[in-house]
């Protein structure tokens, strides 16, 4: 791939100018980034930094992809299974664990690898965010909760798009903790959640895979049907034995939502499965859109790196 021989020119440059390297690879849902992620790591001596919101929880691994150990093939990856799910894991968490552990990979000299679909976590690393430090407002997050009890999820998230609309392009409607959230600090802030970009700390060389949208599409309908066979309801009855449900933030993630409707009886399986390949498709728009407004982005066709891996 002549993305490969694109990297080795800009490591070569980085170390000629003493620069601190880090390859970001980014795309939607199914876009094959993980394989893509583990070849790079394996050629250039890597370690691979997850930038994905879901795959920070723990027990959560058939719904959100998350690679397994087989798959890793010996490569160190972070920010996997940092959180209980019950827990609230903020940007500004992301942030500075993210930093830590790249920091760590170059003090082990070698190459840290951003790899996810979280546009939010590419952007507070890459463009080191500075990101406002707004504490709890609990009267605004009850009159909040409450318009949510009322007006269900959609119209909450349409609150954030009026206060941030960037902002709320990356967070789904269902996970109203992090939407709630959001609000809170854009009305406390008097602006956007996020809003000012610091001194960048790390060289950055930015992978885009694209693929057609109705391939992609394809590629997510799969998807799902796989990890079905792979005992994602079992996963999530398995989540519900121990406690959590979907009043967290992190059982607001696609698959899990849509499973619980059908555990209460709303929905059959084959419309629950329906479901979740809509609703993923959705969020993949969305992630397409909010990469395809960064201007320095290496693309690489879904398909070449597909053949890449064939021979």
């Amino acid at each position: 791939m002549q993305i490969l021989e694109e990297i080795q020119k800009f490591l070569e440059k980085c170390k000629e100018d003493d620069k601190k390297p880090l390859v970001s690879i980014l795309g939607p849902t199914a876009s094959g980034k993980t394989d893509l992620s583990i070849e790079i790591a394996k050629r250039f001596n890597g370690e691979v930094i997850s930038a994905d919101s879901r795959q920070v929880y723990k027990y959560m691994d058939i719904g959100t992809a998350k690679i397994t150990q087989a798959e890793m093939q010996g490569i160190k990856h972070h920010m996997l299974d940092v959180v209980d799910p019950s827990s609230e894991f903020t940007l500004a968490d992301y942030k500075r664990k993210g930093i830590k552990a790249i920091n760590e990979v170059h003090l082990r000299q070698k190459l840290p690898i951003l790899c996810g679909g979280t546009g939010l976590y590419f952007n507070a690393i890459i463009e080191n965010y500075q990101i406002p430090q707004v504490p709890p407002q609990y009267d605004l997050r009850q009159k909040l909760a409450q318009y949510y009890e009322e007006n269900g999820a959609e119209a909450l998230h349409k609150i954030l798009e009026e206060h941030d609309p960037e902002t709320a392009k990356e967070i789904h409607p269902n996970n109203v903790r992090y939407v709630i959230r959001a609000i809170e600090i854009c009305t406390t802030n008097g602006g956007k959640k996020v809003d000012k970009k610091g001194e960048k700390m790390f060289e950055a060389f930015n992978i885009g895979i694209d693929w057609p949208r109705d391939i992609l599409y394809e590629r997510i309908n799969k998807r799902v049907h796989v990890q079905i066979e792979k005992g994602l309801l079992n996963e999530v009855k398995t989540l519900l034995m121990k406690g959590y449900n979907e009043k967290y933030p992190s059982i607001s993630s696609l698959g899990y939502l849509e499973l619980i409707e059908f555990l209460k009886g709303d929905v059959t399986m084959e419309q629950a499965i329906e479901n979740i390949q809509k609703n993923t498709r959705n969020y993949c728009k969305r992630q397409q859109t909010w990469f395809r407004r960064y201007k320095d982005i290496h693309w690489v066709k879904g398909s070449e790196i597909e053949e890449y891996f064939k021979k």
